[in-house]
């Protein structure tokens, strides 16, 4: 019998931003028995007011960028996972500049994955459908997860790029991770 996870301390990658800060305020009203902690460097997706009226005694905020490896190895000892939202998200933004899409979704990921080798702990990737490419509206076939990845933008291919470096580090490593491909978060 599998033994259900019940986190006592996560860190949220990305946490003041829209849909994170949404996740930080389900897991507080929902999960009392779990702490929270938000590492965000604030960039023009997040915001602090996202968070208000969080108890202070439920949630830390750590303003910081999560390829920054000395501050991973400063907050990430005693927790017991990590739920990256944290992302350049922008598909316009990435035609225009793709370098801080690399940073953040590949680099980033890697880091983060680093911090969950290094001090054991679970791993929670938030990625996207647009991995697996374009469908028409009208288009009667679906994404599954067997779809095979066709990423059309730098955006969408730093997310896949991301989704195969958490793959490859729970086969290599046997880090304790899972994926999310969302649809219009």
């Amino acid at each position: 019998m599998t033994e259900l996870f019940v986190p006592r301390n996560i860190i949220v990658t990305g946490g003041a931003g829209f849909i994170g800060s949404n996740f930080v305020h389900y897991v507080v009203d929902n999960h009392p028995e779990t702490h929270v902690t938000v590492l965000d460097a604030l960039t023009y997706a997040g915001n602090l007011d996202n968070l208000k009226g969080i108890p202070s005694d439920r949630m830390d905020f750590v303003h910081g960028n999560i390829c920054d490896v000395e501050l991973l190895d400063r907050i990430v000892p005693g927790h017991d996972a990590i739920v990256h939202y944290a992302a350049e998200s922008h598909n316009d933004n990435s035609i225009a500049d793709p370098e801080p899409f690399v940073r953040t979704n590949v680099v980033g990921t890697y880091r983060l994955l680093e911090a969950v080798r290094k001090y054991d702990i679970r791993y929670h990737h938030i990625s996207t459908d647009e991995v697996y490419g374009d469908l028409a509206l009208d288009d009667p076939h679906k994404f599954t997860e067997e779809t095979p990845y066709r990423p059309s933008s730098p955006y969408s291919s730093t997310k896949a790029s991301s989704d195969l470096l958490v793959r490859a580090w729970t086969r290599t490593y046997g880090i304790r991770a899972t994926i999310s491909n969302c649809s219009n978060n």
